[in-house]
């Protein structure tokens, strides 16, 4: 993380112990910061990349960036993200986080005004935690339409949108939120933790 006498610190490759392939939908330098800082090996790979080449890499996880626009159009990239579920550890953010709830054969819907601020309170479900949260989308997942394949992880509690899922039986979570907030909220920087816990338990 940045430090206000010393800026970014030096990365230590010996420290990168969690190889993560990252597909890149408009992702954040701070996304990607916030990756090594919690022990990854980041590569990037564009948004049309492959599945198949992607774990060919034999990556720990799969991480999905944030990124502009309605995800319903992107179906190329949904269809390649379905290659990943039950093989490998998956983590979206924003946009990556309504094509992975597309990709498990949800629905998304566009909010009349959209959630923007960095005030916004949210829970997490697992927890019952009410952290602060950077938010800045027009479209959401339907819960619903998931049925039984994943739960309600994180909720908006302004406006009880969902604000991140979970799957019910694998490794797979997403967040509608930005955790890698800069200067911050930081509420949420133990997102990328869970990723390195959830890669841990599935090498």
């Amino acid at each position: 993380m940045w430090d206000l006498e010393g800026g970014y610190p030096e990365v230590d490759a010996k420290n990168l112990k969690y190889k993560v392939v990252a597909y890149d939908f408009g992702i954040k330098y701070n996304i990607l910061r916030c990756l090594v800082d919690a022990g990854c090996d980041v590569t990037v790979v564009p948004a049309t990349f492959p599945a198949e080449e992607a774990l060919a890499m034999n990556p720990d996880g799969i991480f999905l960036s944030n990124g502009p626009g309605d995800p319903e159009p992107l179906v190329k990239v949904q269809e390649e993200i379905r290659k990943f579920i039950g093989k490998k550890p998956i983590f979206g953010i924003c946009l990556g986080h309504q094509l992975l709830g597309l990709a498990l054969g949800g629905k998304t819907i566009k909010l009349k005004f959209g959630n923007h601020g960095s005030n916004l309170p949210v829970m997490d479900m697992e927890t019952r935690k009410v952290e602060i949260t950077a938010q800045n989308h027009g479209f959401a997942v339907d819960l619903e339409s998931l049925g039984d394949v994943a739960c309600l992880g994180h909720e908006n509690l302004n406006d009880q949108t969902v604000e991140g899922i979970r799957h019910c039986t694998l490794p797979i979570y997403s967040v509608q939120h930005h955790p890698e907030a800069s200067p911050g909220p930081h509420d949420s920087h133990y997102l990328f933790a869970r990723f390195v816990e959830l890669m841990e338990k599935n090498r």
